[in-house]
């Protein structure tokens, strides 16, 4: 029996790292060209809008990043940061930067963000961001195309050219980008790596960016829309109500047939999403079942798979360990123990390949084990939190009332 889960194990491993070296391999890269851009007969406007709700710890760095990569690009940029009613010092700190301007710099425009319409659900940043197009139209009808930017991003300075650059000589309506994943603590090294994988292994990217086929995903950290397409399909209004409003926003690209291309970008856009195993949990558990689209068996599915890829070979390496100090070493145990070694070796591949991708390192493989379990669990407590409405929060503000009724 021992035997026969270890070759299974083995096989299952060798077969995702299969499937996602072809998907890595195929997702077009966003890197500075600067024939490309030489190329443009134009460079056209473009609006960055950046929602915030408590960022203090990143909006100074966030925002220095965009204008230091505004600055690089030759076109006209303007720069909109929307304090989503934070309690924290987000708003005293962007005034800082804003204040620190020159008169050659690119224009930071500071929305105070307004309460929330009492008879309509809006919930994550989808307020934010409406409120920043609806001040930005106002005042700058000329703008290309909109940038929407999460707090904790780091732009690169060649980021927005090369994004405009891609975007305008492919004709591409939403350019989205997986950012290199940063990692700072232990609860991000167990965590990160296994769902970016996942999620790699997940969406074939080769579908998403075939505007023949109805595959749709997106990256909410770094958004490029051209405004006729985001104008079209309702913009942040029409997905006001969606916890995971980057991948519906994705679908309706798809829908109006439009055209969607999602690129790495790990080698100028970076982005650390948590910085804490609170945080992490409750990021994840908001997203990973409402971005399956509430679909039971897939999320199911997905914690089988992170259990069978990351925690099944270690649980059969303590189980032969016992046996061997318990009973007798046989002649199987020796083909056992190879093949659990070359499923470990899978494992460090697998880390190895999404990295090409993410930009995270296999770092801290071994700990793969545990981070499959802690995966799971999310998997499991998304699907409770968003079906319940019990604990389903983001930033401590409540989800539930998306759902008349969170037991239907």
């Amino acid at each position: 029996m021992l035997l026969f889960f270890t070759a299974f194990s083995l096989l299952f491993l060798l077969s995702c790292a299969y499937r996602l070296r072809q998907v890595v391999a195929a997702i077009p890269a966003l890197s500075p060209s600067p024939s490309e851009n030489q190329s443009l007969s134009s460079h056209p406007p473009v609006a960055i809008i950046v929602p915030a709700y408590n960022e203090a710890d990143n909006i100074a760095t966030c925002l220095e990043a965009i204008l230091e990569s505004a600055r690089f690009y030759p076109g006209s940029t303007s720069i909109w940061m929307v304090d989503d009613q934070s309690t924290d010092s987000t708003w005293t700190i962007a005034q800082t930067v804003q204040n620190s301007l020159t008169e050659t710099d690119p224009p930071l425009h500071l929305v105070a963000g307004q309460d929330r319409p009492s008879d309509e659900i809006w919930v994550g940043k989808n307020w934010a961001c409406a409120q920043a197009i609806d001040q930005q139209t106002a005042a700058d009808h000329d703008s290309t195309y909109l940038l929407f930017v999460d707090a904790d991003v780091r732009l690169e300075p060649e980021a927005i050219a090369a994004a405009i650059a891609q975007a305008d000589t492919e004709a591409i309506d939403l350019l989205t980008c997986c950012p290199a994943i940063q990692c700072g603590c232990l609860a991000e090294w167990l965590v990160q790596p296994i769902i970016f994988t996942v999620i790699l292994i997940g969406f074939d990217i080769r579908a998403v960016n075939d505007s023949k086929s109805e595959s749709a995903f997106a990256a909410g950290p770094f958004m490029l829309f051209r405004r006729t397409a985001y104008d079209k399909i309702g913009g942040h209004r029409a997905v006001a109500s969606e916890v995971v409003e980057d991948v519906e926003l994705a679908r309706r690209i798809k829908g109006a047939g439009l055209q969607l291309q999602f690129l790495a970008g790990a080698s100028l856009i970076s982005v650390r999403m948590y910085r804490s195993w609170a945080d992490l949990w409750e990021g994840w558990t908001k997203n990973i079942y409402a971005g399956a689209q509430r679909n039971l068996f897939g999320t199911l599915s997905l914690a089988v798979m992170v259990l069978l890829l990351c925690t099944l070979p270690w649980l059969l390496l303590g189980g032969l360990g016992i046996k061997a100090l318990l009973l007798d070493w046989d002649k199987w145990d020796g083909l056992i123990l190879a093949l659990l070694g070359l499923a470990l070796m899978a494992q460090v591949d697998l880390r190895r390949i999404g990295g090409r991708a993410s930009g995270m390192t296999a770092r801290y493989w071994w700990l793969s084990g545990l981070g499959g379990l802690a995966v799971a669990a999310i998997a499991l407590a998304s699907i409770i939190k968003t079906e319940t409405g019990w604990g389903w929060t983001w930033r401590g503000r409540p989800l539930q009332t998306v759902h008349q009724n969170p037991l239907d």
